[in-house]
């Protein structure tokens, strides 16, 4: 194969960058826990949550699985870090403006997609009819989910939902430019946070922390059945754009009944 190819490739990847990306969402990741204890509304969600992840880690099957997909997670880690961000990322100086705008793009072009994949795929919602409910319904196993939940799932849902998440960042780096390696901290921070808050055992419904009840309120709405709504991740805009908002009730009245099982000919016969 030509050399040149491989130059170019070899001058694209900025290990360096992706190191330092790694580094600054641990970083933030730490500092945001630290923070956590001075807020008396946070701490005490954090208690309840704790709690709540130990008494279900004494069932040997959460705990299995919870230890699976730890093993999983770094092994999708090195994937991403050390095969697809290194090409996505610039140190070159950006305006705040800038970074906040491809944040923004990035989070929202993965909820549109995921909210795609959470619905037609993970559901039996629609003309695919649920192809992938058994992988997600390891994760629908916990109707009440605490924090920790967001990863009580199958190793194969980890890998789509990772792998989406960075999809977009690769795919919009080649019609945007790379990106900030400040803007994929953001976004990675941002990504975990909420998908872990969306689990929260929350309590505080009073300003500021309304919002934050509202998702981790309307997400449980969605672990109570498997026939819930409230598919999006990040926002609950797709949701209302595509009529599948659950307050508790269902969405659409009909697509929230689960379909009748089939009973096999004379079984009911005496």
């Amino acid at each position: 194969m030509d050399s040149a190819f491989w130059d170019g490739l070899a001058a694209g990847y900025q290990w360096q960058l992706s190191l330092y990306t790694a580094l600054g969402i641990m970083a933030v990741s730490l500092a945001g826990k630290l923070l956590v204890r001075l807020v008396p509304a946070f701490r005490e969600a954090s208690r309840l949550n704790r709690e709540t992840y130990r008494q279900k880690m004494e069932n040997p099957r959460y705990a299995a699985n919870q230890r699976w997909n730890r093993k999983w997670g770094l092994f999708f880690w090195v994937v991403i870090f050390a095969g697809v961000l290194p090409f996505c990322l610039t140190a070159a100086p950006q305006p705040v403006w800038r970074v906040l705008l491809d944040c923004f793009v990035i989070l929202m072009v993965y909820d549109f997609f995921y909210y795609l994949v959470h619905r037609f795929l993970f559901h039996d919602a629609g003309f695919l009819g649920g192809p992938l409910i058994w992988v997600h319904a390891v994760h629908h196993r916990q109707h009440n989910p605490c924090r920790e939940d967001s990863s009580y799932i199958h190793p194969l849902e980890v890998a789509m939902g990772l792998g989406l998440y960075v999809a977009c960042i690769f795919v919009l780096s080649r019609f945007m430019g790379d990106f900030h390696v400040v803007t994929i901290v953001i976004t990675w921070t941002a990504f975990s946070q909420i998908n872990l808050h969306n689990h929260d055992l929350w309590t505080v419904d009073r300003f500021p922390f309304k919002y934050l009840n509202t998702m981790s309120v309307m997400h449980h709405n969605h672990h109570a059945r498997f026939t819930g709504g409230n598919f999006a991740t990040i926002s609950l805009l797709y949701d209302w754009m595509f009529g599948t908002l659950d307050y508790g009730a269902g969405y659409k009245g009909a697509e929230y009944k689960p379909k009748a099982k089939k009973v096999p000919e004379g079984a009911g016969a005496a």
